[in-house]
């Protein structure tokens, strides 16, 4: 049951099976149960052959009643351009009708029955009319066996369908990778609203964030003006590592800050506590940037010429390894990354 409740959940799916059920729903129940199609209005010309010659046999012994030439004129032009025919076939065999009648209602609409040859070896014409009737009664069973074509044509396109696209489909989507994850948490986090506090609204944020296993992290943003002039660019990325192998363990960040109208880039360094407090590796690191001990909500100030950032640890977490020292190394990062122009 929970795997046909994971199929459902595909749209695709659900519309095949949506436009299947209600085309079978809609043409079957509805369209020939409740509400099935009435013809009128239709004209002798569209009555199949049999019953034109029924209908010209009707207008011959109206004609033989009441004399009207007009109407008679109508009524065999209706059958066009089958009314020659049907004359003809009336003429060859007259049934109830009187030859008078037929030569009368011929002489009225102007036209004589034409005769029918019969060539050698061929069969006389009343002999083939069994054979004539028989492309009619034919056409009649295609009609009616034209919808149950076209159900079983829809049908097996379905069944194409479902063993083309979705059987070979995987029955789970792949894992999210540690980058998505790390997307999603920044589009999750909360964002310092300054204004509330009374301070002057930064000129732009930005929220960077770092997840285990997203080796190459290294996130940098242009920073624009409210009119759109370049000023410069911030960003973050990993500056240490501990242990080996896969995936890197990153013990520290380095958060920097470039100003277009300034000759260097100030760069500040968010260590893990082992690290902060470990002097070799501190004195080490202290070369790329100012050392900074990572703390949930910690902050720390990038300064250049024109351009001041806030760079906030939005949300933090160390990861467990039992061969490397405790808060050595951190799972999660998330900075929010605040400017103003000085």
């Amino acid at each position: 049951m929970e795997s046909i409740q994971k199929q459902f959940e595909n749209p695709i799916l659900v519309g095949v099976v949506g436009f299947v059920v209600g085309l079978i729903i809609g043409w079957f129940v509805i369209g020939w149960g409740l509400w099935p199609v009435e013809y009128a209005g239709a004209y002798p010309r569209d009555l199949v052959y049999d019953q034109k010659v029924e209908y010209l046999r009707m207008a011959m012994e109206a004609f033989q009643g009441n004399g009207n030439s007009q109407k008679a004129i109508a009524r065999y032009n209706a059958l066009e351009p089958d009314g020659q025919q049907a004359l003809t076939d009336i003429a060859q065999d007259p049934q109830d009708l009187a030859p008078e009648t037929i030569a009368a209602f011929s002489a009225a609409v102007g036209v004589q029955p034409a005769a029918a040859p019969v060539e050698p070896g061929e069969q006389p014409a009343e002999e083939q009319a069994p054979e004539e009737a028989a492309a009619p009664a034919e056409k009649s069973l295609l009609a009616r066996m034209w919808p149950f074509l076209c159900v079983f044509v829809l049908v097996v396109a379905a069944v194409l369908i479902y063993l083309f696209i979705f059987r070979n489909r995987p029955t789970s989507q792949a894992a999210p990778t540690p980058a998505m994850v790390a997307q999603q948490a920044a589009r999750e986090a909360t964002w310092t609203d300054y204004t509330s506090t009374g301070e002057e609204p930064p000129i732009t944020q930005f929220m960077a964030s770092y997840k285990i296993g997203d080796d190459l992290f290294d996130d940098s943003f242009s920073i624009d003006s409210p009119v759109g002039e370049f000023l410069g660019e911030c960003g973050v990325g990993i500056s240490d590592t501990i242990g080996s192998g896969d995936p890197k363990k990153a013990t520290a960040f380095e958060v920097w800050l470039f100003d277009k109208n300034d000759i260097q880039t100030v760069t500040k360094v968010i260590m893990s506590s082992y690290v902060f407090n470990d002097p070799a590796t501190r004195a080490r690191l202290e070369a790329k940037g100012e050392p900074v001990l990572a703390e949930p909500g910690g902050e720390t100030v990038l300064e250049t010429q024109t351009l001041q950032m806030v760079a906030r640890v939005v949300d933090m977490s160390y990861g467990a390894d039992g061969t490397l020292p405790q808060e050595s190394f951190l799972d999660q990062l998330i900075l929010e990354l605040a400017i103003w122009a000085k």
